[in-house]
């Protein structure tokens, strides 16, 4: 673990680490060093985040209880409207399509939340990301293994192709790339605010590129691009309060596992097969409950976080077998982001995510600008009637969530897990690992990781746990497989009170690091 007195920073870039001890020091809040943070790694870890993504933050005001949440994530255009889509033939939104484009809400997101929250401007926030995209970054393994993925992607559009291959084929790890383009929209933004991304220019220049590809966008849907504060959802794990944001985010499901969860006794093993059979049964059942459920509308909130759903879904799990047959719905495809996590020396505490979707979002880049799409909009579902199907304005069911954990009235942890599908499993996992079996934040991350694949039989193991418990779960009707690639990556943040000291995690999945000072 990393450990601090005056402020703390975890994430999934060390360069972003840094700047946020930099801006802390520098006097700015834990607002300020977040925004500055994630500025960089839209820069040095683009594959992750973007200004063309989506941003949720959770954050508390000198460590009190009282949880702020903000929801930054963007709408469909305003003709986006089913019957458009099935009169055009389209029953699935493609992932390099302009229709997986939402209007991106992350830059509003960091201007709202500065103006309320911080000390700094916007401009001198984004200077460490603007010197970054125009001199040049190194390169990090992660993000050389996140190219490699997704090189076929890449090397579709000139824009994608010049940025972030080298002659048509992957870089290396050490070699360094630039974004002069981008470098310059971050600093009009700087200069003028979210407008410079919304209006005028750059948003020309955005609608003109989505619409050549058939994108239903206008300069209109992006001028009314706005996030909202939105009240918080939380319920009890234990003897702590777990905040998350409310939907169309899925951090109810999170919620929804670790109160099922608390229906059982742990093993002193965290790892034990009785444990991680039912963090897995647990999942499975939230899991099925969120795609049936989940979408920005009217989502029965009160009766998924109720203890009677709790206690019949916990009723379901048997010790001894799979969950069979096990509800599936319409289900979507959910990748990658980034997630930090600050504290400064007044105890303000930020939770913050923001994601561009899949790796490298949609693959579409408006080169003019240098803004790499997001592809939230393969969050939709194009099935009429179901309650997450798309329509004018209306935000696709988000996977990114930022987490929140208060004990005794002050804020004791801010926390996530990044990794699509992933993160609601994640914080349910990280969290009974810390408090369940007094783990540290660095050892309850460092643990191989299982996920049961939303709808299925099938359980994804990480190499450690395929040795351990492989042939216990398929004895039990589950299909066990290597993952595609690591899963997901945690930052947090440990206020000790008593100690008046700050205790940092980090992901060994990811490139990053924790630092205090």
């Amino acid at each position: 673990m990393a450990l601090g007195r005056n402020g703390m920073a975890a994430t999934s870039h060390p360069q972003a680490t840094l700047t946020a001890i930099e801006i802390l020091k520098a006097g700015g809040t834990a607002i300020d060093a977040a925004v500055a943070a994630c500025a960089v790694q839209c820069v040095v870890e683009a594959g992750s985040t973007g200004v063309g993504g989506d941003c949720f933050v959770l954050l508390s005001n000198g460590g009190g209880n009282k949880i702020v949440a903000y929801n930054g994530s963007g709408r469909a255009p305003e003709a986006a409207a089913l019957d458009w889509y099935e009169s055009a033939d389209i029953s699935e939104i493609a992932r390099n399509s302009p229709h997986a484009v939402t209007i991106p809400g992350a830059v509003e997101a960091w201007a709202r939340l500065v103006a309320d929250h911080g000390r700094m401007s916007l401009r001198e926030l984004l200077a460490p990301a603007i010197e970054m995209a125009r001199g040049g970054y190194v390169l990090t393994q992660r993000v050389v293994h996140d190219i490699a993925l997704q090189r076929d992607l890449l090397a579709r559009e000139a824009s994608t192709r010049t940025t972030f291959l080298r002659d048509g084929m992957v870089p290396e790890v050490g070699d360094t790339q630039a974004q002069p383009r981008l470098a310059d929209l971050l600093e009009s933004i700087g200069a003028h605010g979210p407008d410079a991304f919304y209006r005028g220019d750059a948003a020309r220049q955005m609608v003109s590129y989505l619409r050549e590809r058939g994108g239903l966008h206008t300069e209109a849907d992006f001028a009314g691009a706005h996030g909202e504060y939105v009240e918080p959802i939380s319920a009890r794990f234990r003897d702590y309060d777990v905040y998350e944001c409310p939907p169309n985010g899925q951090g109810i499901v999170a919620l929804m596992i670790l109160k099922i969860l608390g229906r059982f006794t742990p093993k002193p093993d965290p790892l034990d097969p009785e444990n991680l059979h039912i963090e897995v049964e647990a999942t499975r059942l939230a899991y099925a409950a969120r795609d049936a459920l989940l979408s920005d509308g009217q989502v029965p909130v009160d009766y998924l976080l109720s203890d009677t759903l709790a206690d019949e879904l916990a009723s379901k799990i048997d010790l001894d077998r799979a969950i069979d047959p096990l509800p599936t719905f319409d289900g979507v495809e959910h990748r990658d982001t980034v997630y930090i996590s600050v504290v400064d020396k007044d105890r303000n505490a930020v939770s913050f995510i923001n994601s561009i979707f899949h790796p490298y979002g949609s693959g579409l880049m408006e080169p003019s600008t240098g803004v790499l799409f997001h592809n939230r909009g393969q969050g939709f579902s194009l099935k009429r009637g179901h309650p997450n199907v798309i329509a004018p304005g209306k935000r696709p069911m988000h996977t990114i969530i930022p987490g929140m954990l208060v004990r005794h009235g002050r804020v004791q942890m801010s926390f996530g897990v990044m990794g699509g599908h992933y993160q609601a499993m994640g914080h349910a996992h990280f969290l009974a690992k810390v408090i369940d079996h007094g783990l540290d934040l660095q050892a309850a991350a460092d643990l191989p990781r299982l996920f049961p694949l939303p709808g299925t039989s099938v359980v994804e193991m990480e190499a450690p746990l395929r040795g351990l418990v492989q042939t216990t779960f398929q004895a039990k009707g589950f299909k066990v497989q290597p993952p595609a690639w690591a899963i997901g990556g945690a930052q947090a943040v440990w206020i000790d009170w008593e100690k008046d000291t700050l205790l940092g995690g980090s992901d060994p999945r990811k490139d990053g690091c924790a630092l205090g000072y």
